[in-house]
């Protein structure tokens, strides 16, 4: 069997390089270990309830999303443009009125960090992002000290926000992916699809022509023009694109450095009365044992089914936390009991975010031979806008090569 191209791996990144291959007239094949697309970004349905496998959230303001999905078909549910604290505080951008009285509160115990994280802001927002992309090999918890942001502000509001985006409670994640993602945050808030966060690369994998996605077909061996399946069977390509993890990557080919990870657990449970009537994150500045937790049914009530409600909890890196630990500072933190609420599901995922530490380049080749190609977010920045632009990095460096 012979194709033009062949992907492995049917994630983000990959499904983002076969749509621009194929959009280009270029035959192409896509080989997936799993039963379904998405790669790490996946939904699970348990009992009526939507489970994504961790907290995921989408960023609308994403460039690469903009440019590639069909935002208006996924129906996206928003977040609250803003945060409760552990103390109770609504903070949200300044423009949000109803988050204002909060936000005045804060910024009277801390004015200095007020104005910092204002004017931080302005910038994010108002630079062009190749300018936000300068090398400044500086972590994020060096860059709010620089923007004179400290105190109050980052342990309760900044610092558990920022480890449930990063999953990085050290804040030692390169300052230019900060600025880069929180300028769409700042643009656009946090979403997530009606139907889960599995509904975004399905999306990508319906604007497929069929067939083109092959599902339980692990690879064991990619090299130029060549790959080799678990089953022995082999496909001969002008062109291999390996689409997968990083880890999974290196594994496959010699000339990848595998990356560091950032995990996390999750934790979802379900009770009658929601704990909090709002599609509001919940950030754990208090005890450090959470990062965040939200009423997912609040977000999209279809992630619940009717009369029911659906918490999601999540632990930072590998901490090793009980159910019980968790329940009592959801307790806490909602001011509620919690002793009623069923555990529906646990998700530790080991491989959630490729660490980007400080200086950390922001793109990686993605050619590395002729015909042998890699792609994912771990050759750009740890994000679902990385890997779709990895994808497209990847197409294009093909059709160069192949003169398309």
């Amino acid at each position: 069997m012979a194709q033009d191209v062949v992907v492995i791996g049917a994630g983000l990144a990959g499904l983002a390089a076969a749509r621009e291959l194929l959009r280009r007239g270029v035959s192409t094949t896509v080989l997936e270990a799993a039963d379904e697309v998405g790669g790490r970004v996946r939904t699970d349905l348990v009992d009526g309830f939507r489970l994504d496998h961790g907290f995921q959230v989408l960023l609308p303001a994403y460039p690469a999303v903009r440019s590639t999905v069909d935002l208006g078909a996924l129906r996206l549910r928003s977040f609250t443009r803003g945060a409760l604290t552990a103390e109770g505080e609504l903070l949200a951008p300044p423009w949000q009125p109803k988050a204002l009285a909060g936000l005045a509160r804060f910024a009277a115990k801390a004015p200095l960090s007020g104005v910092g994280t204002l004017a931080l802001s302005a910038r994010d927002l108002l630079l062009p992002s190749s300018r936000l992309r300068r090398p400044m090999n500086r972590t994020i918890a060096a860059e709010l000290s620089r923007s004179r942001v400290s105190g109050a502000l980052v342990e309760q509001v900044l610092r558990p926000f920022l480890a449930g985006v990063f999953l990085d409670r050290d804040l030692s994640t390169d300052a230019r992916v900060f600025h880069l993602i929180w300028r769409c945050f700042l643009l656009g808030g946090g979403a997530v699809p009606e139907l889960g966060m599995r509904e975004l690369p399905r999306q990508l994998a319906a604007g497929l022509p069929a067939g083109t996605v092959h599902f339980g077909r692990a690879v064991t061996h990619a090299g130029p023009n060549l790959v080799r399946l678990a089953d022995g069977e082999q496909l001969r390509a002008r062109a291999v694109v390996v689409a997968t993890d990083g880890t999974t990557a290196a594994q496959l080919l010699p000339g990848v450095t595998a990356p560091d990870w950032h995990a996390v657990t999750t934790f979802y449970f379900t009770t009658g009365e929601p704990p909090l009537r709002a599609p509001t994150l919940v950030l754990d500045g208090a005890s450090g044992l959470l990062l965040n937790t939200a009423v997912m049914s609040e977000v999209s009530p279809a992630y619940a089914p009717d009369g029911r409600a659906l918490i999601a909890a999540s632990v930072p890196e590998r901490l090793d936390v009980t159910e019980d630990q968790v329940r009592e500072q959801l307790a806490k933190l909602y001011g509620t009991s919690t002793t009623d609420w069923s555990p529906l599901a646990t998700y530790r995922i080991e491989r959630a975010l490729p660490v980007m530490a400080a200086g950390h380049p922001l793109t990686r080749a993605v050619r590395l031979d002729a015909g042998l190609y890699v792609c994912g977010d771990h050759r750009d920045t740890s994000s679902l806008q990385g890997a779709l632009v990895s994808g497209r990095r990847a197409a294009r460096a093909v059709l160069a090569d192949l003169g398309c």
